[in-house]
Order: structure tokens, then sequence, then C-alpha cells
């Protein structure tokens, strides 16, 4: 019984492997289809409750540019992936002052905060590799991959309580699950979006060095804590900053692309 308790979860994991776009194994528990589903339902109660709280920005400039930008990106996109000609291309624009941050939904529904454009003042190129970085989270498949993850924890947890009957242990397994499971694959996540992100917003017709110089404004606008990398969500800045320089200087070596024609899409408010 106590083999069977614990292959279960390994049992489901291998049995559910998917490939990513840079062909990096994937645990699939979650079919994308899925994930999608519920990321339209988060991102309309998202929306609801920034019309209540007063937080949707009106800024037809704003609008105008990260619509332009966001609609060459997602062109190439459909181009690369066909199936994403069917998502809701959307953003909306969320007046936070003080919220360095964009995100990207599965489904391509996504946001930017006022805080982001105020405090870095980044270029349309440096914005192209804020935004393209997002949409690869989605068109990878992330949402669908972490909701696996969690799947899976869940199941280690309930393996060791159900095994020792004292759910004293449940801490102690959630922080193993963690580590081994939601930390390496983040930074993996990460660094697949630096990747394709960079790739996405190049054949928009956006320069790639700009993913440096973002960087660099990043940093200076937010420090780093000085955290081990292995325990790190996110991978370490001056690893990730080196990874970006030498995939700008191949790209940089490619004839730029000529700017697609944008894909709609739909900007709130």
């Amino acid at each position: 019984m106590r083999r069977l308790i614990f292959a279960i979860p390994l049992a489901m994991a291998l049995a559910a492997c998917a490939t990513s776009p840079t062909g990096r194994t994937q645990l699939m528990l979650v079919p994308p289809d899925l994930a999608i589903n519920e990321s339209r339902m988060a991102y309309e109660q998202t929306l609801g409750e920034l019309t209540d709280s007063g937080q949707m920005l009106y800024d037809p400039a704003l609008a105008g540019r990260v619509g332009r930008i966001v609609g060459r990106l997602a062109a190439v996109a459909v181009q690369t992936w066909p199936h994403t000609a069917g998502w809701e291309w959307s953003v909306v624009l969320i007046d936070d002052p003080e919220m360095v941050n964009a995100w990207c939904m599965a489904g391509g529904r996504m946001a930017i905060y006022s805080g982001l454009v105020n405090k870095l003042d980044p270029s349309d190129d440096e914005l192209a590799h804020v935004l393209g970085h997002e949409i690869s989270h989605a068109v990878a498949n992330h949402s669908a991959e972490q909701m696996s993850l969690a799947i899976l924890q869940g199941l280690a947890v309930a393996a060791v309580e159900l095994e020792t009957g004292d759910r004293g242990t449940t801490a102690a397994a959630d922080m193993l699950a963690t580590v081994a499971l939601d930390l390496p694959n983040s930074r993996s996540a990460e660094y697949e979006a630096d990747q394709l992100g960079m790739e996405l917003a190049h054949k928009a017709g956006y320069e790639p060095a700009a993913a440096a110089t973002l960087w660099d404004k990043m940093r200076a606008e937010g420090g780093w804590a000085g955290v081990l990398q292995f325990l790190s969500t996110h991978p370490n800045p001056d690893d990730r900053a080196a990874r970006l320089a030498i995939q700008a200087d191949r790209l940089r070596n490619q004839l730029p692309p000529r700017p697609p024609e944008p894909h709609p899409v739909r900007i709130h408010p």
C-alpha cells in the first residue's frame, strides 16, 4: 500500500508529459484549453474588480501605443502558432503608479500597469520585450504547467498525510514538493519566456538589444535582493542578463524582418 500511495503521483507525472516550443519536457496534467477557460473567467473577474475600484486607466495615447506593439507581437504569434488566432487578444490598462508589472494569461488576455510605463519609461523596443516575454508564457502553456504542478504537489502532500496519519507533516511535505517541483520549473519557464519573447519581439521588428537595456532599467528601479539562485523563483538577474545578451548578439546578426501588420487587439477600457 505504501508503494502504491507514492507511486500514483509519479505515474501521473510520467503519463502526462508534453513538449514546449523550445523542446523542453513539461508536466501537463491540465489541458491547455482548460487553463484558457479558467483564465478567461479570472480575467473577467479582474476586469469587474478594476471597474469597481476605479483602476481602469483611460489613456488614449498609451492605449494606441500598446495596441500597436501587442498587435505586431500577436501577428507573429499567430504566424508561428496558428492556434493562437482563435485567442481573445486583449490588454487592460491598470492605474497603479507603484506596480512595475505586466502579465498575459492563457488565451492572450493581458494587462499592463501604469507603474511600469511611468517608472521605467520604456522605449517601444523595450516595451515590446516586456510584452513579448509575457505572451511567451501563454504560448508555452506555462499556466497549464503551473496548474499541473500544483495538482501534483497536492497529491504528494496528501500521500504523506495518508501514510503518516499526521497532518503536522504538511508543512514539511509542502516545502519539499515546492523545492523539488515548483521552483526549478519556474526558473525554466522564465528562461524559456526570455528566449521566446526576444525571438517574438525580433520577428515583430523590434531591436533585440532592448531586452538588455530593459533589464538595466528594472534593476536600477527595484534593485535585487541577495538571494540564493537555487531558491529563487526567478533566475539570478546577472545570469539572466548574460543569457539575454548572448541571444541578442545572435539575433542582431540576422536580417531584421519586415514588421507584420498588427493583429486585432482589444484594449480596455
